[in-house]
């Protein structure tokens, strides 16, 4: 479940190893590069942190976070 944190989505995801962490993240670049909506994220190990907000509104949460948020779901 994604929280709302400082006009920011959050959410921490956490994998078997740091290979499988790095394969998420890849694949949340590509869904990120193709609706141009780029995450904070940090990576330590197999823990991915995710921050998501629009900066062009205002570093505020919009629907174009609500899906992205919702596409990094379906692909964790």
């Amino acid at each position: 479940m994604w929280n709302k944190i400082d006009n920011k989505l959050y959410k921490a995801f956490e994998f078997k190893d740091f290979s499988a962490a790095f394969s998420f993240m890849t694949r949340v670049a590509l869904l990120a590069e193709k609706s141009n909506h780029h995450p904070t994220w940090t990576n330590t190990y197999n823990k991915v942190e995710i921050w998501l907000s629009t900066h062009d509104a205002g570093d505020k949460v919009t629907d174009k976070d609500k899906l992205l948020a919702d596409e990094i779901d379906a692909v964790a």
